[in-house]
């Protein structure tokens, strides 16, 4: 059975794109999912040659721009290109995220969604701990999760962001199969089913 370790940030427009297709591929093919929140501007992109994008050239970000708005048109992911929140802290979701992981009974894939949903499509800010929760609750979660266990979710928080450096990841989402087989983006998810199918 195969193996997914799954890097994403909670902030992330194209993990938001990415839906639940990757868990759809993952139970077509019986493969389990380890859900690895990790720091993705303040972390794995300076110290793996990556760009924040308020840092990036316009013509990157025109092109992103467009991608986004064709990405959300082809997926059915209605989204603001610009939500109010867009540079809001992570950590927080990160958090409750990882306290969720640990203890059980909602839907991981569901959580990583609505974080990224509720940014991207509705504008909240997932900073809050109310936002937090009503996301939490959507997933099927305890909404007391929310502002629980900071110093051990930030712990991990930080491991997984260290473990991703090491890993090879340097963006999100990215998928790692077996520890050595790697995809990054939500484009490369229809990849990822080829690969697990034995036709990559």
């Amino acid at each position: 059975m195969a193996h997914i370790d799954y890097y994403f940030s909670t902030m992330s427009p194209f993990t938001y794109l990415a839906g639940m297709r990757m868990e759809a591929v993952a139970a077509r093919h019986g493969a389990t999912i380890s859900y690895k929140p990790m720091d993705l501007t303040g972390g794995v992109l300076p110290r793996t040659g990556g760009v924040p994008p308020k840092e990036r050239h316009p013509a990157r970000l025109e092109l992103r721009a467009q991608e986004l708005r064709r990405l959300s048109a082809k997926h059915g992911l209605p989204m603001h290109l610009d939500p109010p929140f867009r540079a809001v802290n992570a950590a927080p979701s990160a958090y409750a995220f990882i306290a969720a992981s640990h203890a059980g009974g909602g839907d991981l894939g569901k959580l990583v969604h609505a974080y990224t949903k509720a940014l991207w499509r509705d504008r909240r800010d997932i900073a809050e701990d109310d936002v937090i929760a009503d996301c939490l609750a959507e997933a099927g979660f305890d909404r007391g999760l929310a502002g629980m266990a900071m110093l051990s979710g930030a712990e991990e928080y930080v491991r997984n962001t260290e473990e991703a450096v090491a890993a090879g990841v340097f963006g999100a989402p990215f998928y790692i199969v077996d520890r050595s087989e790697k995809f990054w983006g939500q484009d490369r998810i229809e990849d990822l089913d080829l690969f697990l199918s034995g036709k990559l």
